[in-house]
C-alpha cells in the first residue's frame, strides 16, 4: 500500500498535464492529447508551478523544453507516485538555493572577457552550483538545447530575450608583434593598413569577412582590409598576431596581458571606436532560477559597466 503521508491535494493537480507537456515538448500537442484547450494546458502549468515555486519549462514562441528542476521532477514523479511529496519538498529548496546545474552558452571573446576573470571566485562563492560553459561562436536556441542562458554581443540577442548589460565597455584595437612592425613598417593612418598584410577574420553567424571600423574627431572610415590569412576563431587570430603572421583588429578583454609584456604592440588607438558590449541573455520568465540570478548578481558586482535588464525584470 502507498502511504499518501504528507502530499496534500493540491500537489497533486496538473501533473498529467505536466508530464504530458514534457513528452511532447508542446503545449498545444498535449492540448489535442488531453482533449482540452491549449490555453487551459499552460494555465494548467502556470498554476503547478505556481503551488511549486519553480520554473518547469522554458518556453519562447519557437520552442518548449524542461528546465534542469522539470526533467528532475519529472523523472521521480514518472516511475512512481511514492516519492510525490518528497520530490515537491526538493523543488521548493531548490528554487530559493543557490544550487544546481547552470549551463551557459557563450562565444570564445564573451567567455575570456566575463567568466574567465570571476570564475574562479563565483565558485568558490556558491559551492552547491556546478557551471558548464559551451564555447560556441554561431547563435543557437539556448531554450531548446537545454542551455540557462547565453552570453552574446548586445545586438545579436533576440528580442524574445531578458538582456542585461555586462563586462567593460568594448573597444577594437589594432595589434601586431613589434617583428612584423619591424619588418613592415607602422601605420600612421587606417587607410595605411591596406598596404599591410592583415589577418582576417570570418564571422561563423555570417559568413562575412570583418570591416574594420576607425573614427575620430567626426570622421569614420570602414575598411574592407586584405592579407594572405583568414580565420574564424578569436583566440587561433591573436595566436596568429602573435606569431608575426600579420596585424590583427581585435576587441579588448584578453589581449591586454600580451600589450603589457610588449608581445604585441598597439597602433591607432587614437581612432579605436566603441563597439557593442557583451550581454547576458535568458528566456523572459516569471521566476528566475536562483543560480542564474547569482550569477547575473556576481557579474554585476565584479565587473564594471553593467547595466539592468532590458525586456524583463530580475526578482
Amino acid at each position: 500500500m502507498i502511504s499518501m503521508a504528507g502530499i496534500r491535494q493540491d500537489q497533486l493537480e496538473g501533473l498529467v498535464t505536466f508530464v504530458c507537456v514534457a513528452e511532447h515538448r508542446s503545449f498545444s500537442a498535449a492540448a489535442v492529447q488531453l482533449g482540452v484547450s491549449p490555453s487551459a494546458v499552460s494555465q494548467s502549468i502556470r498554476n503547478l508551478e505556481r503551488r511549486l515555486g519553480a520554473t518547469l519549462f522554458n518556453r519562447t514562441t519557437r520552442s518548449v523544453s524542461l528546465t534542469e528542476v522539470g526533467a528532475r521532477f519529472l523523472e521521480q514523479i514518472v516511475p512512481s507516485i511514492r516519492n510525490l511529496g518528497t520530490a515537491c519538498a526538493a523543488l521548493g529548496d531548490t528554487a530559493d538555493r543557490p544550487s544546481g546545474l547552470l549551463r551557459l552558452n557563450v562565444p570564445r571573446g564573451g567567455y575570456m572577457i566575463t567568466l574567465q576573470p570571476v570564475l574562479r571566485a563565483f565558485l568558490e562563492t556558491y559551492p552547491e552550483i556546478n557551471l558548464e560553459v559551451t564555447i560556441e561562436n554561431s547563435l543557437v536556441d539556448i531554450v531548446g538545447r537545454g542551455f540557462d542562458a547565453g552570453i552574446r554581443f548586445g545586438d545579436l540577442v533576440e528580442r524574445d530575450m531578458v538582456a542585461v548589460r555586462i563586462g567593460p565597455p568594448i573597444f577594437a584595437h589594432v595589434i601586431a608583434s613589434a617583428d612584423y612592425f619591424g619588418r613592415s613598417g607602422i601605420p600612421r593612418h587606417p587607410r595605411d593598413l591596406l598596404d599591410h598584410d592583415c589577418i582576417c577574420f570570418r564571422h561563423v553567424t555570417t559568413g562575412q569577412i570583418e570591416r574594420w571600423k576607425f573614427a575620430m574627431a567626426g570622421e569614420e572610415i570602414e575598411l574592407a582590409v586584405s592579407g594572405r590569412l583568414i580565420i574564424n576563431d578569436s583566440a587561433a587570430l591573436v595566436q596568429a598576431a602573435l606569431d608575426g603572421v600579420g596585424v590583427a583588429y581585435m576587441i579588448n578583454g584578453y589581449i591586454e596581458r600580451f600589450i603589457e609584456d610588449g608581445r604585441l604592440v598597439r597602433v591607432l588607438a587614437d581612432w579605436s571606436p566603441p563597439l557593442s558590449g557583451l550581454t547576458l541573455y535568458y528566456p523572459d520568465r516569471r521566476r528566475v532560477p536562483s543560480k542564474l540570478r547569482a550569477l547575473i548578481d556576481f557579474l554585476r558586482t565584479h565587473l564594471p559597466g553593467a547595466q539592468p535588464a532590458t525586456d524583463g525584470s530580475i526578482a
